[in-house]
């Protein structure tokens, strides 16, 4: 009898295609609402499972707490502003007042949303035009996106870059990298197994068949190009 797909293993949830608890617990998102202003300090620093870079611990002015991604030069007792015009590292400041060349990270692809865009260890992003009502930004893939002036950003690049130069020295290592990310590893390839375990295997060790696969396919068949939209190659 042929096993369950990869597929068909991770939609049960069993435990290993489970994340490890408080694995994304630390929020790194704006916790003051758009529109506000308020100063806090820079009180630690920790490291969180889910994430690259370290956090830092802000205490407010009105003694709320919060954690933020921490910036390269950042240190404790130093000062972080939210919704003020001030240009310190890991402030909080709208697009339309950051001028360009200025880096940026933590971005929010939209408004209030509390930062989606730039969050990994040692990236950062540059505004390289100002237009009307919308900002031309800069991320490190070297794509230029169009956001509303309205969105709000952190300021510097985000700390613990360089932390891939490290070697890994065994595989082990990456398992549990890996692992705490939730993500399975490593994967081998369909054509690379057996006939009994994935459609596309086989000792010709290549498809062997269109990749196209029907939406109405069943479970043990719904690998591939699942319901393209078109096929062959474009000119």
């Amino acid at each position: 009898m042929p096993r369950k797909l990869r597929q068909q293993r991770r939609g049960k949830g069993s435990n290993v295609y489970r994340k490890l608890p408080h694995t994304f617990d630390a929020n790194v998102k704006y916790t003051p609402n758009r529109g506000s202003k308020i100063v806090g300090e820079v009180t630690g620093f920790f490291n969180s499972t889910g994430h690259t870079a370290p956090i830092m611990s802000v205490l407010y002015d009105d003694f709320s707490e919060s954690t933020l991604l921490a910036p390269e030069g950042i240190s404790v007792g130093d000062r972080v502003y939210i919704g003020y015009k001030s240009y310190g590292l890991g402030s909080v400041l709208k697009l339309s007042e950051i001028p360009k060349g200025v880096p940026i990270y933590n971005i929010e692809f939209r408004p209030g949303d509390g930062g989606r865009l730039v969050r990994t260890a040692g990236s950062s992003a540059f505004i390289t035009a100002h237009n009307e009502g919308n900002v031309l930004v800069k991320l490190p893939s070297k794509t230029t996106i169009s956001l509303d002036s309205e969105c709000r950003a952190q300021l510097g690049i985000v700390s613990g870059g360089g932390f891939l130069e490290q070697p890994l020295v065994k595989a082990g290592k990456s398992y549990y990298i890996y692992h705490v990310l939730n993500r399975t590893w490593p994967t081998n390839r369909g054509v690379k197994m057996n006939p009994v375990d994935h459609p596309f295997g086989g000792k010709q060790h290549h498809k062997g068949k269109s990749s196209m696969t029907s939406r109405n396919a069943p479970p043990g068949r719904k690998v591939g190009h699942i319901a393209a939209r078109r096929v062959g190659r474009r000119k």
